[in-house]
């Protein structure tokens, strides 16, 4: 294929990326002219199975960007509207939502649809926000914090940029999950360890200058301010009775993202050299190069490109055939990293694998050792 005919397929695929946020205002108008509160559950079953299942005959995109397009393909500022675009959509989901909960007319098929719908928009909105703040651009960071605001998770744009791409895959890292350890285990350790993580890091900025960190230029203070004033303003326009709403689907939103956490990097571990851990390369994420689900996530399965160029716009992310692979495209996964025998059945003996059966290698769940440690001395 030429480099042409690459870069203009890829055009008309991207746009997929705000497929999502679409959705609850498609549930809306289907439920409004046929009274059928179950299409509110529309946004769930694509992502959770119809991507899921297109992804199975949609095979693998192992081709990466050619290089004499590279250059042309990082400063296009196509791909990087289409990040932009997520944000309105993605508020005004959220403005639907609350409006909707607050009406009154309709039933708990209605209301449960209308609250994972949203909260999987906004979960799915921290991925745009991962993309924009990673970025040197002022507008792209700030813009990441606008759409952490409805999970009320803005410190994830501290600890990931300067905590969790300095010790991801090593034991300190909250965001790293560990061989043997479940998405619940793994669950209050990441959400309360990130929190922490990002406060002492920005404490810290601010101590060593001598500041005080209790400012508007603290970044996680202002992104909380943002998810305040949000709450605030939407509590003002549809009353209190929208709060546990917008309580519950940030808690959906946001253990969306540490479900993807908790797949891209389970079992993993850097190699400690001396005082220090060896240098992020291509084996310490999970891949998966499922072209449908990656043009849905701004290609985030490309993981370990991500992690050694962080500022690389998704548009021209490699894969590499040194990366292990998952076995099945994140959309999937997410939904085995729920039911912890499937997943441990699925991947543990993938990572067991990876480490040539060194349980001491790999990230290790030190409770589940001596469950592993059967399961490395049969197959090696």
């Amino acid at each position: 294929m030429s480099s042409a005919s690459w870069r203009d397929g890829r055009r008309y695929l991207w746009p997929s990326a705000v497929m999502v946020p679409i959705l609850p205002f498609l549930s809306y108008g289907i439920v409004s002219q046929t009274g059928v509160q179950g299409w509110w559950w529309l946004t769930p079953a694509l992502v959770f199975v119809l991507i899921p299942l297109v992804d199975l005959v949609g095979g693998d995109d192992v081709g990466n960007p050619p290089e004499d397009l590279a250059k042309a393909l990082q400063a296009d500022r196509y791909y990087r509207r289409l990040t932009f675009l997520y944000l309105p959509l993605q508020l005004g989901g959220l403005v639907l939502g609350s409006w909707q909960w607050q009406r009154g007319d309709l039933g708990w098929v209605g209301l449960a649809g209308v609250l994972v719908s949203v909260g999987t928009v906004n979960g799915i909105a921290i991925n745009a926000a991962h993309e924009l703040g990673h970025k040197r651009e002022s507008l792209e960071r700030w813009l990441s914090k606008v759409a952490l605001a409805p999970t009320a998770y803005g410190h994830f744009y501290v600890e990931h940029n300067r905590g969790h791409h300095s010790r991801v895959a090593t034991p300190e890292d909250p965001a790293s999950s560990r061989l043997g350890e479940s998405f619940w285990r793994f669950w209050p350790r990441t959400v309360w360890g990130s929190l922490r993580s990002a406060w002492h890091l920005e404490f810290s900025r601010f101590t060593l200058r001598r500041r005080t960190p209790w400012t508007w230029r603290n970044d996680v203070l202002n992104a909380w301010a943002m998810t305040l004033v949000l709450f605030a303003a939407l509590t003002v326009a549809f009353g209190p009775g929208v709060l546990p709403f917008l309580l519950a689907q940030a808690v959906l939103g946001f253990s969306f993202l540490e479900v993807v956490n908790y797949l891209e990097h389970y079992g993993l571990r850097r190699e400690r050299v001396g005082n220090r851990y060896e240098r992020v390369d291509e084996q310490h994420s999970w891949n998966s190069n499922r072209l449908v689900t990656n043009m849905f996530l701004y290609q985030l399965q490309r993981h370990s490109d991500h992690h050694a160029n962080p500022i690389r716009r998704y548009q021209i992310l490699r894969t590499y055939d040194t990366s292990p692979q998952l076995p099945a495209g994140y959309a999937t996964m997410i939904v085995v990293a729920l039911f912890p025998p499937l997943w441990h059945r699925i991947m543990d003996q993938r990572v067991i694998d990876h480490y040539d059966g060194d349980l001491d290698r790999a990230n290790l769940h030190e409770p589940a050792r001596a469950r592993l440690a059967g399961r490395a001395l049969v197959e090696h």
